[in-house]
């Protein structure tokens, strides 16, 4: 082996962990909406939990990057304990999915079926198909679809090429007694350990070793307690992200640590009894890319066997580890972790908006029923609901900042988070006129102000059609229903004529001097600081139907809604809410 030799070697190498990244990212934006169903799943079962881990990181390619989502998801406190220590242990078998499509380049046939398995001979194709979908379609998933082919070309075009720079090294002096070194289980445990921590990928540090073996220096003997050490190695990720995590998040990632050390002492127990008792031959045979694959899953499914019935116990062994603080912490309510998996941030995202969501349309309806009531039994709560949206506008309008200005964002959740940005911005605006209506109702209580009862009859028509407008916009956003939103439009034109009329009312009855100077001010902040709320809800509901038809031109789906039906909700609403 020659400098020439070496060098197509890291070349090769470069190609493969750069494929390995583009790959990744590229499935992690198409798989979009996948990731969230999959994440609606981490709080089921045992079972649910395990094919959650094992789903995502069969999607993204990467076990570390799903334990880093998993201890970001516990450090909001969206993910308890007890259910990440299911996901994780899924995430260790769906992270051997990549070493089973490696094996494809030490396919070695001369039939022409198992030769057409061989990436080198479909590669080229795909790196073709992959071209044509990046350069020349401008649908967002379809460049994606591109970029996971292109991605998948070049890392299997980098493993052949390392794989065949490193033919050579068999005959390089002590090449073949490094590998010689590794059969003692415990160097080869600290190799592998080593070489995926620094790589920060078990995948990759796999991929390596599967290459390694075509030079046919790894025998079995050495491949196995590399590939132990190798599940050790790939928990330094997380542990890194949960420095400066709560207690629980912290935990999490000494379930994912404690896991793969408990996983690996039993399974070189076991080795060693062989190898030591037994002596079997194999151990001395050249491992080859399907027998490292072999490997990898049998002992990460070997460990979930064991250890996934007694998870209850995990959960116990780290928490005394890792015991409660006697200060009192803070939940995270928006994990940065998670901002490296856009589909998963926009999750936590929505579910903090739908909290948000649940303050404002309730402190609105709160102010809304003490008008002409004595408003000091509800002053407390509705301020409180009201400075929570605010704390949620900041945080929430920080993140999804931050998101937007990811690179990795691809173009629906582009689009997403643009509509989550307004929605946001219209829950905090329904906040603040709440915190106004209440005014008004504070000042008719200090004033002793009243309105006449026809007037009275006339306010309550308006609050219930404000609110039905509030439980309409409200019930589109949570279940994402367009035909509930549809109807907030043709309800929001009879608020409006509503408004009209109850101000020519209100005017008419105070030139007859039914009504005084100073109630009629009132009235008219009420009919202002209502008829927003209503407009607000309408913004909500017209970004929902935006959102589901993937354009964001506000009102745009509203005024396509306006047909048959819109007329008929029109003649609907205008027979109930009638003055």
């Amino acid at each position: 082996m020659d400098i020439f030799d070496l060098l197509t070697m890291i070349g090769g190498l470069c190609l493969f962990l750069f494929g390995m990244n583009i790959m990744g990212e590229a499935l992690e934006r198409r798989a979009g909406g996948g990731l969230r169903t999959l994440l609606g799943k981490m709080t089921g079962s045992k079972l649910a939990g395990f094919l959650t881990g094992a789903g995502i990181t069969a999607i993204i390619q990467s076990s570390s990057a799903t334990t880093v989502m998993v201890v970001g998801f516990v450090n909001s406190g969206l993910l308890a304990l007890n259910q990440a220590v299911n996901v994780i242990m899924g995430a260790n078998v769906g992270t051997t999915i990549t070493s089973w499509l490696l094996s494809l380049s030490g396919i070695d046939s001369s039939a022409v079926w198992v030769k057409l398995l061989k990436p080198s001979s479909f590669t080229p194709v795909l790196a073709l198909i992959g071209v044509v979908y990046y350069m020349f379609l401008k649908d967002s998933k379809k460049k994606d679809t591109g970029m996971i082919l292109l991605g998948f070309a070049t890392l299997m075009f980098g493993m052949d090429t390392m794989s065949g720079a490193v033919a050579g090294l068999k005959s390089v002096p002590g090449f073949a007694d490094l590998f010689l070194l590794f059969t003692n289980p415990f160097l080869g445990v600290l190799a592998g350990l080593i070489l995926t921590a620094i790589l920060q990928s078990s995948s990759a540090s796999v991929g390596i070793l599967q290459a390694l073996a075509a030079s046919g220096s790894v025998t079995y003997g050495a491949a196995i307690p590399i590939v132990m050490g190798q599940n050790i190695g790939t928990c330094v990720t997380a542990l890194i992200s949960s420095v400066g995590a709560t207690r629980n998040a912290k935990r999490a990632a000494g379930v994912h640590l404690a896991f793969n050390i408990i996983g690996t002492a039993v399974c070189l127990v076991l080795y060693c009894i062989v190898m030591w008792v037994f002596a079997p031959a194999i151990l001395n045979e050249s491992a080859t890319m399907y027998g490292i694959a072999i490997l990898h899953s049998a002992f990460n499914i070997f460990c979930t066997v064991i250890l996934l019935p007694a998870s209850s116990l995990l959960e116990k062994l780290v928490v005394k580890l890792i015991p409660d603080s006697k200060q009192k912490e803070v939940v995270v309510e928006l994990d940065e972790r998670l901002l490296s998996t856009p589909p998963l941030a926009l999750a936590q995202s929505r579910l903090l908006m739908v909290d948000m969501a649940y303050y404002a349309l309730d402190a609105a309806k709160s102010a809304i029923d003490v008008v002409a009531k004595d408003p000091t039994r509800m002053e407390k709560a509705i301020r409180e609901e009201e400075d929570q949206t605010d704390h949620y506008e900041d945080i929430l309008s920080t993140y999804l900042l931050k998101l937007s200005s990811l690179q990795a964002l691809g173009e629906a959740d582009s689009e997403e988070v643009t509509g989550f940005l307004k929605l946001v911005g219209d829950f905090e605006r329904i906040g603040d006129h709440a915190v106004n209506i209440l005014g008004s109702a504070k000042e008719m209580a200090e004033k002793n102000l009243t309105f006449t009862e026809a007037g009275q009859k006339e306010m309550d028509t308006l609050r219930e059609a404000v609110k039905e407008s509030m439980d309409i916009a409200f019930g589109s956003f949570l279940e994402e229903d367009m035909k509930a939103a549809e109807r907030l439009e043709p309800l929001r034109h009879v608020i409006h004529n509503l408004q009209n009329t109850l101000r020519t009312n209100h005017i008419q009855r105070m030139t007859k001097g039914l009504c005084s100077v100073e109630a009629g001010f009132v009235w008219a902040d009420l009919l202002t600081n209502l008829g927003r709320v209503t407009d607000h809800c309408s913004n909500i509901a017209g970004c929902v139907m935006d959102m589901k038809k993937h354009h964001l031109n506000l009102h745009e789906s509203q005024r396509e809604s306006r047909n048959e039906e819109y007329q008929e909700t029109l003649n609907e609403y205008t027979k109930k809410y009638t003055v």
